[in-house]
């Protein structure tokens, strides 16, 4: 393999990898500070953590070791319906906090997640398969999205109206939002803690209750720390609930509850159709943030060094295991061959291993589907004539940082959302042939394009049919007080900011009329 690691023993395999991270965190994840009680082995309805009992038991997968290091409950329907019936019955009283008090809960479980900076950082390697690299970037933006909750709390504030003149003659009218009420929360295991939460936090701080359900691949830290923390916090019992469970045997009932009245998801676009489709069914808003196939465009004139560092960053931050991730090179012909080289030099050097050691910044793929899906894009692209410049070796759910020239759009790797560390390099001869590949897709979330000229990258940005481009960067930017989304295949609604409000809160109109009205009959 072009990079060293060092693999676990067989011995340290076939034992639960209860390690640490070798620096003081604890070995055990039923140890960790903010952890139950009971542990984790429980799912979090209505304040209390109900022990898995006669449900049966979903692994916790440690993907470095390929081994269990805990067990969850495997949720159940008549789980998800005490979740929705508790938020009902919490979320009028939750909601009748003032948006100070609400945003307040919100600030203290932001300081917790401050607080257990440590042990999240233990978290996201045992589960994530995350290097500490990736751990900074998530809790920075974790918080982040947290203290923009707290800031919008008083746009679902009742008592807030703004009034608008009327068409007829002596009329008011006055509109104010209030909460949406339960919200319907799926969540994703690539970056588990900050997607729950940029749900879970502004529609708590708008005054709204919530039923989260967790990836199974990441129960712990995408859902069971979000209840650890909130009751920590002191939010109210019924606010938030945690039902953890296979996606196939419970995501239908919590996307389409009638008790929903808005289901936010984040993940596959196959899957993501049918979540919005079972909420629609329901009345419910769907809020889907959904695949991507984005591109990195570097035209004739850009600076290379820094398409180059923006390429590897994008490329290969977290395995590539992020819907904004770059999943295309557009690269303008006549820089091809520098690029590829350059780009190809920085992935064979890049530390490979476990992401509990100091140093590593790309650790394995999450679970065994990815790894496979991963390798098979890359083998069958080789087979249609793609060239490995770097990488290419796959070995116990590591993939190894992989550059790819002489490929062409329609190959699988281009084609297909890859979600790993493979950076495929594709030529073009001019600014529209580049916006013709980048836009030969589904997909519309993210994309960059790197020019010297700021006002023809503008211009090639805006031709990109895409929700976010990022001009003389990499796509993988998110600001919890912009918005984020993308369009086509990749979802239905925003995030962030004021435009999550739009998603969380209903708008109310009262018209008074003051004078007697003439009607005309």
């Amino acid at each position: 393999m072009a990079s060293e690691r060092q693999s676990p023993t067989d011995a340290e395999s076939a034992a639960t990898p209860e390690t640490d991270a070798g620096d003081g965190t604890p070995r055990d994840l039923d140890e960790l500070g903010f952890a139950p009680s009971e542990g984790w082995n429980a799912v979090y309805v209505d304040g209390e953590w109900r022990a898995q009992g006669d449900r049966s038991g979903l692994d916790v997968v440690d993907p470095t070791r390929r081994a269990a290091v805990g067990t969850v409950p495997a949720g159940t329907d008549e789980d998800v319906d005490a979740a929705y019936a508790a938020a009902e019955s919490a979320q009028e009283a939750w909601a009748d906090r003032t948006p100070e008090e609400r945003a307040s809960v919100v600030a203290d479980a932001r300081e917790l997640v401050a607080a257990y900076h440590d042990e999240f950082a233990h978290l996201f390697a045992v589960e994530c398969g995350g290097a500490r690299l990736k751990a900074e970037i998530e809790l920075d933006l974790t918080k982040a999205t947290m203290a923009v909750a707290e800031d919008v709390a008083d746009a679902a504030d009742p008592t807030d109206t703004d009034e608008y003149d009327s068409n007829v003659e002596g009329k008011r009218n006055l509109v104010f939002r209030e909460p949406a009420g339960v919200v319907g929360v799926i969540s994703p295991w690539n970056f588990p803690l900050y997607l729950s939460m940029r749900a879970v936090a502004p529609a708590l701080a708008l005054g709204n209750a919530v039923v989260l359900k967790p990836s199974t691949h990441t129960a712990i830290v995408g859902g069971l720390a979000l209840a650890s923390l909130f009751e920590e916090a002191g939010l109210p019992d019924g606010v938030l609930n945690v039902v953890t469970g296979e996606g196939s045997a419970i995501g239908e009932t919590v996307a389409g509850h009638p008790a929903a009245s808005v289901v936010s998801f984040t993940g596959s676009t196959e899957v993501g159709r049918k979540v919005g489709a079972t909420a629609a069914e329901e009345l419910s808003l769907p809020a889907l943030e959904l695949g991507g196939n984005n591109a990195h465009v570097v035209t004739a004139d850009a600076d290379l060094d820094r398409a180059v560092d923006g390429g590897v960053f994008g490329s290969f931050t977290h395995q590539g295991q992020e819907c904004i991730s770059i999943n295309r090179h557009l690269v303008h012909e006549s820089l091809y061959d520098e690029y590829v080289e350059r780009l190809a030099e920085r992935a064979a050097n890049l530390p490979v291993g476990d992401p509990r050691e100091e140093g590593v910044l790309v650790g394995p793929v999450q679970n065994e589907s990815q790894f496979e899906t991963i390798t098979d894009l890359v083998e069958r692209s080789v087979e249609r004539g793609a060239k490995v410049e770097a990488g290419g070796e796959f070995d116990d759910w590591f993939v190894e940082p992989t550059v790819l020239s002489g490929v062409t759009n329609d190959m699988p790797i281009a084609a297909e959302e890859h979600f790993g560390p493979v950076a495929p390099v594709i030529p073009f001869a001019d600014d529209d042939e580049a916006i013709e590949l980048a836009n030969d897709t589904e997909y519309g979330l993210s994309g960059s394009v790197h020019c010297e000229n700021t006002d023809r990258a503008i211009d090639i940005a805006r031709r990109l049919d895409t929700g976010m481009v990022h001009v003389n960067d990499q796509p993988l930017n998110d600001e919890p007080h912009v918005a984020f989304g993308g369009v086509n295949a990749s979802g239905v609604g925003r995030y962030n900011g004021e435009w999550i409000v739009d998603e969380l809160t209903e708008t109310r109109w009262i018209s008074v009329q003051e004078e007697t009205r003439e009607y005309p009959y």
